[in-house]
C-alpha cells in the first residue's frame, strides 16, 4: 500500500468550501475515513465511507461535510461546505478500523495531513 497523500487544504472565510483529496494506491476494499486535529485539541474523527460506499458522520460535521470515493481513481474526497472558524485543524485521511460508528473507529496509514485554516 502506498503513502496517503492529503491535498486541497488552505484558507477560507466563514460561510465558505473547500475540498479534500486523499490519494493512495492499494486501498480500495478498505474503508476509509477523516480525522483532523486542531492545535492543543484532541484528535476529532470526522467521517468513515466503507467499500461498499456506506457513511457515517460526527454530528459536529454532518449536514455540511461530505465524504466520498472514486477507486478508479484511487482517491478519497471530504467536501466541507458551510465552514466554521472551529473547523481550523490539520485534516488527515486514514484507513478505518471497525467501520460502525465513527464514535469509536480507530484508524491507521495516516497520511501526512494538509491545513484548514477557516475565518471569521
Amino acid at each position: 500500500q502506498a503513502q496517503l497523500v492529503e491535498s486541497g487544504g488552505g484558507s477560507v472565510q466563514a460561510g465558505g468550501s473547500l475540498g479534500l483529496s486523499c490519494t493512495g494506491s492499494g486501498y480500495t476494499i478498505y474503508c476509509m475515513g477523516w480525522v483532523r486535529q486542531a492545535p492543543g485539541k484532541e484528535r476529532e474523527r470526522l467521517a468513515f465511507i466503507t467499500s461498499g460506499g456506506i457513511t457515517d458522520y460526527a454530528d459536529s460535521v454532518k449536514g455540511r461535510f461530505t465524504i466520498s470515493r472514486d477507486n478508479a481513481k484511487n482517491t478519497l474526497y471530504l467536501q466541507m461546505n458551510s465552514l466554521k472558524p472551529e473547523d481550523t485543524a490539520m485534516y488527515y485521511c486514514a484507513v478505518a478500523i471497525n467501520c460502525v460508528d465513527v464514535s469509536t473507529t480507530t484508524y491507521r496509514n495516516w497520511g501526512r495531513g494538509t491545513q484548514v485554516t477557516v475565518s471569521s
